[in-house]
């Protein structure tokens, strides 16, 4: 097995301690990286959930609405916006829960 060695300035470390409670970095590291997961996935929910209350439906029967022409001003910016953001946010979500799997 190899063992990359990584180099935790002190200040980081003191951070990770704090917000952690762990002394150790490696176990610090890891509990602060799963917050943030969790966190980056409750807030892609959030944003997920906003549009879905926006249009009243979700992503996939947007994109079929919006294919069949039922959006109003489909290629408007704000709605192109949306449409892409809430497509990433989507994406996100997948990439987010897998990275968990993989701290687990």
């Amino acid at each position: 097995m190899v063992t990359e060695m990584v180099v935790i300035p002190k200040g980081t470390h003191n951070i990770l301690r704090r917000l952690t409670g762990q002394s150790r970095p490696d176990i610090a590291l890891s509990l602060a990286i799963k917050e943030l997961i969790h966190f980056r996935i409750e807030s892609t929910k959030a944003q997920i959930a906003a549009y879905e209350q926006k249009y009243g439906m979700v992503f996939s029967e947007f994109e079929q609405a919006w294919k069949d022409g039922k959006i109003k001003d489909p290629y408007s910016y704000p709605v192109e916006q949306d449409y892409m953001q809430w497509e990433t946010a989507l994406v996100d979500i997948k990439l987010l829960e897998e990275i968990l799997e993989w701290q687990a």
